[in-house]
């Protein structure tokens, strides 16, 4: 069955750096593009991030560019999220998600990522 497993949450400062891992399996993972959901406290859940299968192509919403970076090595079957510059605002739950047919149809539990000072 489809697994993908969230690791590298925390708890940082205003200013540093988190790199966050999902672990896929079950699946063809460089088959499918695959992107980041979070959800901060008391709000919806917002699109972060989205890399194609072979990886060629990403692109990250507007408050996030410049500071975060997604990749994936289809060797190794993981998903990364490289966060830098965090603020307040980037505080809440990351998801790693499977996009197929327009869907975010698999998602992982989630790693916790808290910025504060």
């Amino acid at each position: 069955q489809v697994q993908l497993v969230e690791s590298g949450g925390g708890s940082v400062q205003p200013g540093g750096s988190l790199t966050l891992s999902c672990a896929a399996s079950g699946f063809t993972f460089s088959s499918y593009a695959m992107s980041w959901v979070r959800q901060g406290p008391g709000k919806g859940l917002e699109w972060v991030s989205i890399i194609k299968s072979n990886g060629a192509s990403t692109m990250h919403r507007d408050s996030v560019k410049g500071r975060f970076t997604i990749s994936r090595d289809n060797a190794k079957n993981i998903l990364y999220l490289q966060m830098n510059g965090l603020e307040p605002k980037d505080t809440g739950v990351y998801y790693c998600t499977r996009f197929a047919n327009g869907t975010f149809d698999y998602w992982g539990q989630g790693t916790q990522v808290t910025v504060s000072s």
